[in-house]
């Protein structure tokens, strides 16, 4: 059975056809790093890693590329505010992104490009675009001439001049036609610059993920995802670039996860219901997080508050209780040969259901009640005069099996006793002394997956539970 996925350019479902039989080249549009990231930037970070993780699990050779935005005008209003350099803002921003979404179970990308390393191939994509045309040079800045590119609009739906009119078009002195979007702008003062052949400046958002995605990927990528906002004009405008440029198709796929709201309200700051990623993780079992995420259908927008996280943590530890007790059973169960094809039929008959509803669009939701039925299954079986150990195996192994499908750990952490906490965190103190950052990463990182979390205080060290 193939995966189907649905495709916001066609507006349908479809059965995932590769590119190269077996493998998936994958493009996901990463953060502008100039703070932590909020909890809708999380969002496509966990729902995209899953996607990466069931195509792993079919079979697929994943080419998962995402790339960070390491310069921009919110980098350089950051740098200016905090006395910095942008690119100490950026190494600081990437290094808390991948720590908090990597507490959220996401995988490292296979690449994560930056901007800043990637400059001349993007000069370069963009003179391609004026060598043919499509752009042009004005009193040092380059635009795309949008009306050049005949199927603009073909993403977001709009036409043309539905998109002029748009709130979201801006109209510059420098520009042929109000529609025309930036691909280099000239240098301010005080700015980062590089030097190009319309004069030292800097590129615009839309044309490096163009560039990125070219470089790493090939001309045609199987799969471009991002958040439901990226629609317009990010990826419309990357298509155009693309397309106008490399005079092929850009993406077969293109994949949108929903919006976050905050009780009931769309997340803003103006609204002060801002949620960090970097303090939620603090404040919550990553994982319980990443589970909330996971039970709703990616495309759909997902309601968060306190009470619903709790719900989701009930939930999660109703799963992780029914593992833990078909693990204890397992141990004092009867090593027998006797057939119990009943109960390892039924086993793979919930395998089969849950890579059904993945098939469907990866749909998470349906496949977590699959996971509650399975445990259901277990605890049923556990109240048999006679268990087997061949068939709580066999649950043990597809629960782990199904859940790590969806990045979720079911095995509880050992929990740790203050005194050993203790010691790691002295432990820790000596090896940065002696200059063994490895070490004091690694007991970080353990201190971390057992959910303690270090605070550095004028006072020394200190730790809590999170």
């Amino acid at each position: 059975m193939a995966i189907r996925l649905y495709n916001t350019l066609t507006r349908q479902k479809e059965s995932f056809q590769p590119i190269d039989e077996g493998k998936v080249k994958m493009y996901v549009c990463g953060p502008t790093v100039y703070n932590y990231i909020h909890i809708g930037n999380a969002r496509p970070a966990i729902v995209f890693d899953t996607v990466r993780r069931y195509f792993e699990y079919r079979g697929y050779d994943v080419h998962y590329v995402l790339n960070f935005t390491d310069v921009d005008d919110k980098l350089i209003k950051a740098a200016n505010e905090m006395g910095e350099g942008v690119t100490e803002i950026a190494n600081r921003f990437i290094q808390a992104y991948k720590e908090d979404v990597g507490a959220l179970g996401v995988k490292e990308a296979v690449d994560h490009p930056r901007v800043t390393e990637n400059m001349d191939e993007i000069i370069s994509f963009i003179q391609g675009l004026i060598d043919k045309g499509f752009a042009y040079a004005s009193d040092g800045d380059v635009y795309f001439r949008t009306r050049s590119f005949d199927s603009y609009g073909k993403l977001s739906h709009q036409s043309i001049d539905e998109l002029r009119s748009g709130a979201r078009i801006e109209v510059g002195d420098k520009k042929e036609d109000p529609l025309d979007f930036t691909l280099w702008k000239e240098a301010k003062p005080g700015e980062i610059t590089w030097e190009s052949p319309w004069g030292t400046g800097r590129p615009g958002w839309h044309i490096e993920c163009s560039a990125m995605a070219k470089k790493y990927l090939g001309d045609t990528i199987d799969i471009h995802a991002g958040g439901q906002d990226l629609t317009f004009p990010h990826h419309e405008n990357e298509i155009a670039q693309s397309e106008a440029h490399n005079d092929k198709s850009f993406a077969r796929y293109w994949m949108h996860n929903g919006y976050i709201n905050i009780e009931n309200e769309k997340m803003s700051k103006s609204l002060g219901n801002f949620i960090l990623a970097h303090d939620l993780v603090k404040q919550h079992d990553p994982q319980v997080i990443r589970f909330f995420m996971l039970s709703v259908q990616y495309r759909h927008p997902i309601n968060f508050s306190d009470e619903l996280l709790k719900g989701a943590k009930s939930s999660f530890e109703r799963l992780r209780n029914a593992f833990e007790n078909v693990k204890h059973r397992k141990d004092s169960s009867l090593d027998l040969t006797e057939n119990n094809d009943k109960w390892l039929q039924e086993i793979e008959s919930h395998k089969q259901r849950f890579v059904e509803e993945m098939d469907d669009d990866f749909n998470t939701a349906n496949a977590i009640s699959v996971l509650f039925d399975l445990a259901k299954s277990a605890n049923l079986y556990l109240q048999e005069s006679q268990t087997h150990s061949r068939v709580l195996t066999a649950y043990e192994e597809t629960m782990k099996e199904l859940m790590g499908v969806l990045g979720l750990e079911i095995e509880k952490v050992e929990e740790l006793l203050d005194e050993e906490v203790e010691a790691l965190i002295e432990e820790r103190k000596q090896a940065r002394k002696d200059r063994n950052f490895e070490r004091a990463d690694q007991i970080r990182d353990e201190l971390k997956e057992r959910n303690i979390i270090l605070e550095d205080t004028s006072q020394g060290i200190r730790w809590k539970r999170g």
